[in-house]
């Protein structure tokens, strides 16, 4: 894949290197035309593959690109699914060959951050399916883990918490305030700064701004 000229001046290079300096292996892509072929070089015809929410992946067109595959797609987004269902779906991404989903932060060192509601979404990450492919726009891009944190917090939380629909006062207030809310969807705060399987983690940039 060819590099473009990232935005807002971001060193995306300097980024891939410190993500490798951390075992893991990043990638730059211009457009969702390139993710996709990049993806599909990622995960073979027959293989099991498990997603997390991501309004990135939305975006770019990953999930229905997923589905007109020839792989066994996770879908846990079929509204006919019950609770349970839903619930079986998230265990078997642990033994999925590959975990597709989006992040809401990667800082400048090469750490991945991530607030989750229930952890079906950073459990796979840490652990389970044989690789994982991070996919980020630039806005996603954070100076250090604290600037990680404020973003997630402040940023993507009361974002994602108005497209869940959910109640809680981030929603009217379009900032965290560190609820009690029992709608609340910050509970798991997860930061990745390295892993023992090299490159298992596979963090793609797409030269754009996605999602939250």
């Amino acid at each position: 894949m060819s590099l473009s000229l990232p935005q807002k001046g971001v060193d995306i290079p300097s980024l891939i290197k410190s993500l490798h300096q951390n075992n893991m292996t990043g990638f730059h892509v211009r457009d969702k035309k390139e993710l996709l072929s990049l993806l599909r070089t990622f995960i073979a015809d027959g293989t099991t593959v498990g997603c997390g929410d991501s309004v990135t992946l939305e975006q770019t067109g990953v999930f229905d690109d997923l589905r007109k595959r020839k792989i066994n797609f996770l879908d846990k987004f079929d509204p006919a699914l019950t609770r349970e269902e839903k619930r079986e779906i998230y265990l078997k991404n642990f033994s999925a060959d590959t975990f597709v989903t989006g992040a809401n932060a990667v800082t400048m060192d090469g750490k991945i951050f991530n607030i989750d509601g229930n952890g079906s979404r950073v459990a796979p990450m840490l652990y389970g399916p044989k690789q994982v492919l991070v996919v980020v726009g630039t806005n996603k891009i954070t100076e250090d883990a604290q600037a990680a944190v404020k973003r997630a917090r402040q940023i993507a939380a009361p974002l994602d918490a108005k497209r869940l629909n959910k109640a809680t006062p981030c929603t009217a207030l379009d900032r965290c305030i560190d609820c009690r809310h029992k709608e609340r969807i910050c509970n798991d705060f997860v930061l990745i700064a390295g892993q023992f399987v090299k490159d298992r983690i596979k963090v793609i940039i797409v030269n754009e701004e996605l999602g939250y």
